[in-house]
């Protein structure tokens, strides 16, 4: 009887590798735990020092080093890299905190992050300080970006909105507190909508007031309806609205002032207003006029925006603005109303210069990385703040219909705002899809 060990054992191996190359194709989670971590790892072992040395991240060292080195322990003299303090594997690559040397500062570890990647052999390598004279190396082992899962763990809370996923594999948050304002800007079909649902399913989920203008008829945010306070669907309902909310703003600073507090989260919780989330879609469609004559009633509603922008901070109320474009080529008060907002997501775009208009100002490096941005790969973002930090992003993949379900699942969330009801959207019974909009008459004072 012919022994059959042998096609057994080969037949195993070729069962072991099928399964790790259908692995690194459908589940490179599991591909990353089981292979690509061991390997990275070792790699950077074994070349850790000669890799930093290429990478220009050494220095010379001491005077008493070097004699110590050549007296004591009679070896060659070599440059100083970084002391490596702390390796730890993830799910979705390394994380390694260094030491710099005298002579070394984040900034030209960030430099070399490019050289290090190809040379570590992994996706990508970001770089950031955790206290004076440490950084943390964070690599990933493969294409997070390419299939986006967000953790179960991911929800919201207290102003706070995961809406994608980083490169690193970490969640990128909407943090209201930390950036109350921001600018989402994208070409059509970049994945820009995809964000904002993302953002309205999580800010459904909170107790705050959602108020949605979206001149383009409703088109986008009237399916939300039975989760927004208020909804304005051209130009001159959207312009009552923002008078509505400055009024609004302007006796919130009067509440601040009777309770001696500087800010909405002072107030006693029994008196504390609601939160207010502005969503602005496709800001251009404010800043258009057809005729001479509707020009003061724009440039009468962008400097209300302004002050928002300006003010609304401390009393609670946020401004959500998403574009196509956003510069001084729409209109006065256009870089003005830009400045205030600090948070920016930047999609794919047509042009450098849209790309220059979002993150030119805050974080000029990431401009090459939004033209970088593939067309087939809807939902990849940078994200920058005003810290002068940035990264790519990209938001999981969400229907209107999901994101509709969501508002209406939590309806009895929306908070009872007076002066928000003459905007208020009817939702009818047998139209939830397709609610009808009570716009109101221009209100006289």
């Amino acid at each position: 009887m012919t022994d059959v060990t042998p096609w057994l054992e080969l037949g195993t191996a070729a069962a072991g590798a099928g399964g790790i190359g259908y692995a690194k194709v459908r589940s490179p989670r599991v591909y990353w735990s089981l292979v690509g971590l061991p390997v990275t790892w070792g790699r950077f072992t074994w070349t850790y020092g000669s890799t930093m040395e290429v990478c220009g991240l050494t220095v010379q060292p001491s005077r008493l080093r070097a004699f110590m080195t050549r007296t004591v322990a009679h070896r060659e003299v070599r440059p100083v890299p970084p002391k490596v303090r702390r390796v730890r594997g993830t799910s979705t690559g390394l994380l390694v905190t260094l030491r710099l040397p005298a002579g070394l500062e984040p900034a030209d570890v960030a430099a070399s992050s490019q050289r290090l990647r190809h040379a570590f052999g992994v996706q990508s390598v970001t770089v950031s300080e955790t206290k004076p004279g440490y950084v943390e190396l964070r690599m990933t082992g493969y294409d997070v970006l390419r299939r986006v899962r967000m953790p179960r763990t991911a929800k919201p809370r207290d102003l706070v909105v995961p809406v994608a996923l980083r490169e690193d594999g970490s969640v990128y948050l909407r943090d209201y507190r930390k950036a109350p304002m921001s600018l989402t800007l994208g070409a059509t079909l970049s994945g820009k909508s995809m964000y904002q649902r993302n953002l309205i399913k999580g800010l459904a989920q909170l107790p705050v007031g959602l108020v949605g203008i979206d001149c383009k008829r409703g088109v986008e945010q009237s399916r939300y309806a039975s989760r927004l306070s208020a909804l304005a669907t051209d130009p001159q309902s959207a312009g009552l609205l923002v008078d509505a909310l400055v009024r609004e703003m302007e006796e919130r600073f009067d509440l601040l002032a009777l309770h001696g507090a500087s800010d909405l989260w002072e107030l006693p919780e029994d008196v504390r207003p609601v939160p207010l989330v502005v969503l602005i879609d496709e800001i251009a469609e404010l800043f258009l006029v057809t005729s001479k004559k509707d020009e003061p009633a724009r440039d009468h509603t962008v400097m209300q925006l302004v002050r928002l922008g300006q003010m609304a901070r401390a009393i609670g109320i946020y401004l959500e603005v998403c574009g196509q474009r956003f510069g001084s080529d729409l209109g006065r008060g256009a870089t003005a109303l830009r400045a205030q907002l600090t948070g920016r997501v930047v999609h794919r775009v047509n042009d450098k210069q849209t790309a220059e208009m979002g993150l030119g100002d805050i974080a000029p490096d990431a401009v090459s990385a939004v033209t970088a941005i593939r067309a087939d790969r809807p939902g990849v973002a940078v994200a920058g703040d005003t810290s002068g930090g940035w990264s790519r992003i990209r938001t999981p993949e969400i229907t209107p219909d999901e994101a509709a379900a969501v508002c209406r699942e939590h309806a009895d969330l929306t908070p009872d705002i007076p002066f928000l009801d003459p905007f208020r959207p009817v939702v009818r019974s047998t139209l939830a899809k397709a609610p009808a909009l009570v716009i109101p008459e221009p209100v006289t004072e």
